[in-house]
């Protein structure tokens, strides 16, 4: 017999997965698009609700890259929640348009009119910032990945994991400005990308664990430095930028990873990045705020980078 406290736990995982903003987040003003026109409009779209309090924090993550791009000058970010925008609108006009948000089957834009709107973002030579899982997607669209993105995660060859990793060298790129070498502990990586056949720099790229490597692909190269991090020019002008960190939301207390996702907000969006990279504060307390309701979810989800 199914007991009626199974039925209502079932019921709580349920409204978990997909919860309501909580009173927090519903502080944070949503799809508010600029009064001022001239201003560059950055769509921030956070993904919904997923894994374990602390990892994929999209909401929270989005909101604060919100509150660091309204100090640059020129800008007006707009964030949307929940995958994709109530008021498509919203994404018309934009310079660059930022995907924090679970990837695979799970990605918000698969619907046949959402992704026809991205196409349509892609035609018109907006910038394309893609971070974390965002870059996974199943195998029949791999292709238009890599024309959006430059770059596709599929499980033939990429890895994926979590572990400490070290940046000991920056290349020079205006994605780079201000950066110097630094660690990442405990984030979730993707990595051993398929790449766009040109028109990509590696922008950042590191060591990985040589057990991390569980496809053939990835196993014939132990020791190479895995990219992370790399920037695309799209045959029509636009312009992309991608990281595959940005799992753990604790390492947004770290200088060099707000540079890095900063800069590459205003290189996609073709904004001049500062000579020393567009620079952000963060506290210990405005990293706590914004977080996703998971109680049930903690419980009963694995993560998963």
């Amino acid at each position: 017999m199914f007991h009626s406290r199974t039925l209502l736990g079932c019921l709580l995982l349920a409204t978990s997965l997909h919860a309501e903003l909580t009173p927090e987040q519903q502080l944070v003003p949503l799809e508010v698009l600029p009064k001022d026109s001239s201003l560059a409009k950055i769509v921030l779209i956070a993904g919904s609700t997923s894994n374990k309090p602390g990892q994929h924090e999209y909401f929270a993550g989005c909101a604060l890259l919100m509150d660091w791009l309204k100090a640059a000058p020129g800008v007006a970010p707009v964030m949307v929640a929940d995958g994709w925008p109530k008021n498509e609108a919203v994404l018309d006009g934009a310079k660059a348009v930022l995907l924090f948000l679970d990837g695979g089957p799970k990605l918000s834009f698969l619907e046949p009119t959402r992704w026809a709107k991205m196409q349509s973002l892609a035609d018109a030579g907006t910038g394309f910032i893609v971070l974390h899982q965002g870059i996974d997607c199943s195998a029949d669209k791999a292709a238009t990945f890599k024309d959006w993105f430059g770059a596709v995660f599929q499980s033939d060859i990429g890895c994926r994991g979590h572990w400490d990793v070290k940046f000991d060298a920056i290349p020079t790129h205006a994605i780079n400005r201000g950066m110097k070498p630094f660690a990442l502990p405990g984030d979730g990586w993707l990595y051993n990308l398929h790449f766009a056949d040109k028109n990509v720099h590696h922008i950042l790229a590191c060591p990985m664990p040589d057990s991390s490597r569980k496809t053939e692909n990835a196993k014939a190269h132990p020791g190479r430095a895995e990219t992370v991090a790399w920037s695309y020019e799209r045959p029509n002008g636009g312009r992309s930028f991608g990281f595959t960190g940005c799992d753990l939301h604790a390492n947004w207390a770290d200088a060099n990873q707000r540079l890095l996702v900063l800069n590459g907000i205003l290189w996609a969006a073709k904004l001049d990045v500062p000579a020393s990279g567009l620079a952000s504060e963060v506290t210990p307390e405005a990293l706590k705020q914004n977080w996703d309701r998971k109680v049930f979810l903690k419980k009963s989800a694995k993560a998963k980078p």
